[in-house]
């Protein structure tokens, strides 16, 4: 699994969109005000909050909830204050899962997160027990066909992306954390306009589930996804489209 996309996009696939409009437009509402609050609220100059408001834009969240979100973040308006936590985990068939939350309760939340690993056939891991089997990068997303591969590939490599990789339709660029922005700015003034722009994990060493496991994993996924303060989710295995018809 090539990030998190994927699975944000097979729940789409599985017509979860619309019950998950209302939930989705607050996450990106919340990830835009934790970027203002770390890096100011201009996105010209804010890297990560540009990416945020992106996103958003692309899921037509309404602009006076990202100008609002915005505020909140810079502490032009009265708004919550959100922590950032990463929480590690295993699921069903020995599957490595990484969370990305924000929370304004710490306490509320590891116990939402451990009680959704522990009804669905998984368990909390400490900080390092999983993340080892992933690598946190800059990955800028193109759909296949949108561009001539072979020119984007050299355009990437030149302005110094680490990989590029052809997967689902999709074809990535990988770049180390500190090189995301610059290796997208000098695609995008090489006329190639990027898809997705974020930071997120990709696999180094993928589990291998059983069919049953899988179907228990996608039940665990949906049931961590569903939480409030789980922003993002990470996996290292790759579930094939049809079993998300059967769970």
């Amino acid at each position: 699994m090539a990030g998190h996309s994927k699975w944000k996009n097979i729940r789409i696939r599985k017509g979860k969109q619309d019950a998950l409009r209302g939930n989705l437009f607050t996450k990106l509402s919340r990830e835009i005000t934790v970027a203002a609050k770390s890096g100011g609220g201009d996105p010209g100059m804010n890297p990560r909050l540009r990416v945020a408001v992106d996103k958003a834009k692309e899921a037509s969240v309404p602009k006076d909830n990202i100008d609002r979100a915005i505020k909140k973040g810079t502490g032009e308006i009265a708004g919550v204050s959100y922590e950032e936590i990463t929480y590690e985990g295993t699921g069903p068939g020995g599957s490595g899962i990484i969370l990305q939350c924000y929370t304004e309760n710490r306490n509320r939340t590891v116990g939402e997160v451990r009680d959704a690993f522990k009804k669905n056939g998984g368990t909390m891991a400490d900080n390092g027990a999983v993340s080892w089997q992933f690598k946190y990068v800059g990955q800028i997303q193109f759909p296949v066909g949108k561009h001539d591969e072979d020119e984007l590939t050299m355009a990437a490599l030149e302005a110094g992306a680490e990989d590029v990789q052809n997967e689902d339709d999709v074809i990535s660029i990988i770049t180390a954390m500190s090189d995301l922005h610059k290796v997208n700015e000098a695609l995008r003034t090489a006329g190639f306009d990027a898809k997705e722009v974020a930071l997120t994990y990709i696999t180094t060493n993928k589990a291998n589930p059983s069919r049953d496991d899988l179907l228990k994993l996608i039940k665990l996924l949906d049931a961590l996804e569903d939480l409030d303060d789980v922003q993002e989710t990470f996996m290292n295995v790759d579930i094939p489209d049809e079993l998300f018809e059967e769970a």
